[in-house]
């Protein structure tokens, strides 16, 4: 296959992605863009693991699901953070899933649980409310936890899947 055809394929492939996480998040917006971040979307954090080529999709569907945050409460550190967020946890899970494709679900739990964790005290806690080390560390655990309940219950299966079936596993990976 020609360069350019895989590059359109790419193009193709990380926007389908991305739309599918953005519709993903808005579905369950009420408790996408909480203190637990509870977002259907973040199963497809187990696509890099496949292909290198997903890191750039799933990273611009944060974004523009970030970007449209129906509560408006987050702004652009939510952007910048969960997106930043997402570009390390694509990174690191396709390091990790070019070994083993199980053990690439952490870097996605990590990552947010750390970064949006430790930002989203400072956003959505009003100013009554005294932020410390407690609260901030509190607020990464819930992260991490909805991350790793999500990837463990749903996300591990589809693997399974995708793995068992070679036509599958074939598509996915044809992006890369």
């Amino acid at each position: 296959m020609s360069d350019n055809k895989k590059r359109i394929r790419m193009v193709a492939y990380s926007g389908i992605v991305a739309a599918l996480y953005v519709v993903f998040t808005i579905m369950v917006a009420p408790i996408a863009y909480g203190p637990i971040q509870c977002r259907i979307s973040e199963v497809l954090t187990i696509l890099p693991a496949f292909a290198m080529g997903y890191v750039p999709g799933v990273s611009l569907g944060c974004l523009l699901a970030n970007l449209f945050n129906p509560a408006g409460n987050l702004g652009p550190v939510d952007v910048i953070g969960g997106t930043l967020a997402t570009v390390i946890a694509g990174v690191f899970s396709r390091l990790i899933g070019k070994k083993n494709k199980f053990l690439a679900i952490i870097p996605p739990i990590v990552s947010n649980g750390l970064i949006v964790g430790g930002y989203l005290p400072f956003l959505l806690i009003d100013d009554s409310s005294e932020i410390t080390a407690t609260v901030v560390g509190i607020s990464m655990l819930e992260v991490a936890a909805s991350e790793a309940v999500l990837l463990l219950v749903v996300g591990i299966p589809i693997i399974l899947l995708i793995n068992k079936t070679p036509r599958l596993r074939s598509l996915v990976e044809k992006i890369s």
